[in-house]
């Protein structure tokens, strides 16, 4: 499957914008701290989780939908060349967009891989790391996190014009509470963790799933090219 390992890198500033003046999260007593956590194995901490499907349907063409989905990793199109780049046949780095979390620059980078599996994929994240303001980079020590996205197609069975392309995706992260917020009950701050990463799912599936229909489009119509189509914006 020729996956359209963008899925990493789709939040725009103005989308996390909208998502950090959320009321839940802006009524936190934010300073300019925010970031600075304790190095001791007592700090406090917090797990957020967030989980989401997102289904589209597809219109097989000359070629199976299923035969696509069974590429190996080596013939995958990275389609936003600005923002992935392959380390090897199955293992992508993923830039995520640079953006303002308050007063501080953030700009993850995701390194990936790829397992094929029988109907589709799992891409699996290997490490996380935080560049940015200097105040940022400090905290790459402070946090773990995990991420699956399940890839997978399915037919009925039946003589159908129309398949389904399924992508169901799970993030954890496990952080230090900084010391700024360790007057909120973990529960508070556990909640509004989730529900940020529930609305950055709910931006980035959606255009995920349409560049992965439009490069199995590509595929099946017989370009043999595979050109990344982004061009790194939204």
């Amino acid at each position: 499957m020729a996956t359209a390992l963008s899925f990493s890198s789709s939040l725009s500033s103005s989308n996390l914008t909208s998502i950090l003046k959320n009321p839940r999260i802006s009524s936190l007593p934010i300073s300019n701290h925010l970031f600075i956590a304790s190095s001791s194995s007592s700090a406090p901490k917090a797990r957020f989780v967030a989980r989401r499907q997102e289904s589209v349907s597809v219109t097989p063409l000359q070629r199976p939908l299923l035969e696509y989905m069974s590429l190996p990793a080596s013939q995958y199109s990275v389609l936003d060349a600005e923002r992935i780049e392959r380390v090897d046949d199955n293992t992508f780095r993923c830039y995520v967009y640079r953006f303002k979390f308050f007063a501080f620059e953030v700009c993850p980078v995701l390194l990936v891989k790829v397992e094929e599996q029988p109907n589709g994929c799992c891409i699996k994240l290997l490490s996380c790391e935080l560049e940015g303001s200097p105040i940022v980079v400090a905290q790459n020590n402070k946090f773990d996190a995990s991420m699956e996205n399940r890839i997978s197609c399915h037919s009925s069975g039946s003589i159908s014009s129309v398949e389904k392309l399924t992508s169901d995706t799970t993030i954890e992260v496990n952080i230090e509470i900084p010391f700024a917020f360790r007057a909120i009950p973990v529960q508070a701050i556990e909640s509004s963790g989730a529900q940020v990463l529930e609305q950055i799912l709910k931006i980035m599936l959606p255009r995920f799933m349409a560049q992965l229909v439009k490069d199995y489009q590509a595929w099946a119509s017989g370009d043999s090219t595979r050109q990344a189509l982004g061009t790194g914006q939204i």
